[in-house]
């Protein structure tokens, strides 16, 4: 039986809670105007935004949350934990490179997308065929997740790239639903791992 260690759930926990702390109390702290409907979470991280440091330290928390999960869903196969430790790290990377005060950054937006899409994806390279993996590790329940994130994913970039005007809503929402995804793995694997014990 493969037992989540309790500092992995303390770091799935953590990931959401800082992700969204981080926009939250970022947007609040904006003298301008801003909208989170239509404003990146970047924008509240770029540099010549107001209190940038918040938003830039919950993106480090959240990029080391998403590796030391990755370090201890063990129950999940390697390739998974690998992609959901490069979206960790690949969210670190958005934090080193801040959007300039005026125009885009090359560097921001690849890693931003790299992240994006570790994210989504690994839960396809996280699954067990063998019949007594968690439920949530299961091929059905890890190809619906992936489904969803990709879903999501698409969105933000037809709201980035086609219009829409709600590229901000996009943007938090395939966030907080990556952050969230581990969250629900380690509580299955733990929740497995209860069963059986009792059991």
């Amino acid at each position: 039986m493969i037992v989540t260690p309790r500092w992995g759930l303390l770091s799935a926990l953590g990931a959401p809670l800082f992700l969204v702390g981080g926009f939250s109390w970022g947007a609040a702290r904006q003298r301008a105007a801003f909208d989170s409907t239509l404003d990146t979470i970047s924008a509240l991280a770029a540099v010549g935004a107001d209190e940038r440091w918040i938003m830039s330290t919950a993106l480090v928390l959240l990029g080391a949350c998403h590796v030391v999960t990755a370090l201890a869903l063990s129950a999940a196969r390697l390739s998974g934990r690998v992609l959901l430790g490069a979206g960790g790290l690949s969210i670190l990377l958005v934090a080193a490179y801040p959007l300039p005060a005026q125009g885009s950054s090359m560097e921001h937006f690849v890693a931003a997308m790299v992240a994006f899409v570790c994210l989504a994806v690994w839960p396809l390279f996280g699954m067990r065929r063998s019949v007594d993996a968690p439920f949530v590790l299961s091929v059905a329940v890890c190809v619906a997740a992936s489904g969803v994130l990709l879903g999501l994913l698409g969105w933000l970039l037809v709201a980035m790239f086609w219009g829409g005007g709600q590229v901000g809503l996009a943007e938090r929402v395939v966030a907080v639903a990556e952050a969230l995804w581990p969250l629900v793995v380690v509580l299955g694997t733990v929740a497995r791992a209860s069963g059986r014990g009792r059991g």
